[in-house]
């Protein structure tokens, strides 16, 4: 059944936020804000470039009835044509870092890249981010879903991430208190926003010896994943011991297409927009996939993907 979008309406005004220069927009095409680059338009979107801004947006949101929905870099995210109802809340611009020499923490915002936070760890010869430098997200994202590369996890090296509520109460958690797993953390489908992320690193390496390792890395990345067309990087989370990725391409899916939409022929765990895809391929297709591989392999592929608005079915 094909679920009915919005009626068109009026498109309310800007509201400024009392006391910071910030505003919260109405209607707020998302597609660029996605690595898709797919998605309709939110209702409400807000991108606080501080803790006083963002808690500012949380305080209208208080007194909205309306739904929340927090993004990071857009990096793990497929938003539906019809867009998203509520208050888009995005961590773009909270950025800053900060190098304790001292003790080798990095403490960065929720909206640095992490890749970014690697390369500088790196020029320092701090060891223990190596593993980043190919992943287009952020710290806040790599946070919340325990980004990981190379048999490598965020959790390995998480010191404390300060988060805030929606009552604009502000939270110091531990690793423990984060309760990471694969890919996840007790953040995931939370209303608490990442503002900033502690690191503990290795400090005293070689420049040459970490710099090597780091530019290893991206190579392995970008000579197996494509890079060439927008993506949201792995779709399945892999289902121990096996890997999403060989079980799609052992059923000849690599290529197989729906609408724009098209199953990575260099890494089959990757669907691409491939020729102005609407959300709605995209979808269709990862439905496609999880079909197959249930049907022929018995195994249920759960999307890493964050999926948000209303699907055709």
């Amino acid at each position: 059944m094909l679920l009915q979008t919005r009626p068109p309406e009026s498109v309310p005004a800007p509201i400024a936020l009392a006391g910071t220069s910030a505003v919260i927009v109405p209607q707020m095409p998302l597609a660029d804000y996605t690595t898709y680059r797919v998605g309709g338009a939110a209702q409400w979107y807000a991108a606080p470039r501080s803790a006083q801004e963002l808690e500012a947006a949380f305080e209208w949101f208080g007194s909205q009835d309306i739904p929340l929905t927090l993004l990071g870099a857009g990096s793990n995210l497929l938003i539906s044509d019809q867009g998203v109802d509520g208050l888009v809340v995005s961590a773009r611009y909270l950025r800053g870092s900060s190098f304790d020499e001292e003790r080798g923490v990095i403490t960065a915002s929720a909206g640095e890249p992490i890749a970014k936070i690697a390369w500088q760890a790196a020029k320092r010869g701090w060891r223990g981010l190596e593993w980043a430098v190919g992943i287009p997200g952020t710290v806040g994202g790599a946070v919340v879903m325990n980004a990981g590369a190379h048999n490598h996890c965020a959790a390995e090296i998480l010191a404390s991430a300060t988060v805030m509520t929606p009552e604009g109460r502000l939270e110091t958690l531990t690793p423990e208190e984060l309760g990471f797993s694969y890919r996840t953390s007790r953040l995931q489908g939370d209303r608490r926003m990442v503002i900033e992320a502690s690191f503990q690193l290795r400090p005293g390496h070689s420049r040459e010896e970490i710099m090597t390792a780091t530019t290893r890395n991206l190579h392995a990345r970008k000579s197996s994943q494509p890079y060439d067309k927008p993506s949201c990087g792995s779709v399945f989370r892999n289902p121990t011991p096996q890997y999403a990725a060989q079980l799609i391409e052992c059923l000849g899916l690599k290529g197989y297409r729906i609408g724009g939409a098209e199953v990575s022929e260099r890494h089959a765990n990757f669907i691409l927009n491939a020729s102005n895809a609407k959300a709605q391929d995209i979808f269709n297709l990862i439905r496609h996939v999880q079909a197959e591989v249930a049907a022929r392999c018995a195994v249920n592929l759960e999307p890493e993907v964050k999926i948000l608005g209303q699907f055709a079915l």
